[in-house]
């Protein structure tokens, strides 16, 4: 028996020709989970295309173990410069500019007061930490307590911290670093040196930190609107300038590991860490948790670039490619965060 488009079979009751309201919904449900899979992991797909392309035209060069080890190691100062980035990021303050010269001057620091000056090690790296969490507490005080605009008083900073590094450096590179301490960043663990595992506890630490503690919650919601968490019982301001002294905390950290991973420093480098500290920062918005700001998705998107940075310079392009690459992926990754952002929002 022929139904029409809208008429009820008598064996089902349901609208004969339409889909039913509850499998419309499961439709819906299953097509939005497929598409936030797909964003969680695009990044992720793009690596491993990435890996496979470099492989196929340049195999004897790139699918090395020694290749892989490269890329591994030596990103250790760019994932704790994001990680500074995101304590201030995920309280609202988008753009600290003075992370990498913070990182800097605590790297310059350790050699000068044990190479120039006889210091311990052990002691010289406590010097080096204090000086970065101060810096950030500088940060947090004119930010939060006095007001200033974010932008100037971090530009500022960074500017007035590579000062300070070049001038207690002589405007030299500083060597000199026994190898025993040098172990506490280059000692082999399966392959790897310590740092890459530093950073991957680090990593896990703050995941764990803003996605299942008070505190997290509370610096999600002060990012997201600081007028309600104020009205709602939270310490914004607190937040906010712990946000600083941390960020500076984990910098001085990094600049120590980083002096000794390298026996030394040269502190005009440390600019070079902040274009891809900021591209690895809003493309990691694109991993993981779509639109948010997260601390593995940025571990994953400092590494996607570094891979991407290697290939193309095993490929022979010119040294300019990684100002190009990282440029051209930050504006693509602060569109893709914006875009994200507004569609969760």
């Amino acid at each position: 028996m022929t139904t029409w488009a809208g008429a009820k079979t008598p064996e089902s009751g349901e609208v004969a020709g339409r889909p039913d309201g509850a499998e419309t919904k499961r439709g819906r449900h299953a097509a939005g989970l497929l598409s936030e899979g797909s964003a969680r992991f695009a990044v992720v797909v793009i690596w491993i295309l990435m890996i496979g392309v470099y492989g196929l035209f340049e195999p004897d060069r790139f699918m090395t173990r020694e290749t892989f080890q490269t890329i591994f190691s030596s990103q250790q100062a760019l994932v704790f410069l994001t990680a500074a980035l995101l304590c201030t990021v995920c309280v609202g303050e988008f753009v600290d500019l003075s992370v990498a010269s913070n990182l800097g001057l605590a790297a310059i620091v350790v050699p000068v007061l044990v190479v120039h000056h006889g210091w311990n090690p052990l002691m010289a790296s406590v010097v080096a930490i204090a000086v970065g969490a101060a810096a950030g507490a500088v940060n947090g005080w004119l930010v939060v307590r006095l007001g200033v605009n974010t932008i100037v008083v971090t530009l500022g900073m960074g500017t007035l911290l590579l000062g300070v590094g070049l001038w207690i450096s002589g405007l030299t590179a500083i060597s000199g670093l026994s190898a025993g301490f040098g172990d506490i960043a280059l000692k082999n663990l399966a392959g790897l040196p310590l740092s890459f595992y530093y950073g991957v506890v680090l990593v896990l630490i703050f995941a764990y930190v803003v996605d299942r503690t008070p505190l997290g919650r509370h610096m999600r919601f002060v990012g997201a609107n600081r007028e309600v968490s104020r009205l709602a019982g939270v310490r914004v301001k607190r937040i906010r300038f712990g946000a600083f002294v941390f960020a500076g905390l984990i910098c001085g950290v990094g600049g120590v590991l980083a002096s000794a991973a390298t026996g030394g420093f040269d502190p005009t480098v440390s600019q070079s860490y902040l274009m891809p500290t900021f591209a690895a920062t809003f493309l990691g918005t694109a991993v993981i948790q779509p639109g948010r700001f997260n601390p593995i998705g940025t571990f994953v998107a400092v590494y996607f670039l570094a891979t991407g940075i290697l290939g193309l310079q095993l490929f022979g392009v010119a040294g300019w490619v990684s100002d190009v690459f990282y440029g051209g992926v930050l504006v693509v990754a602060v569109t893709i965060s914006t875009l994200l952002r507004a569609r969760v929002a």
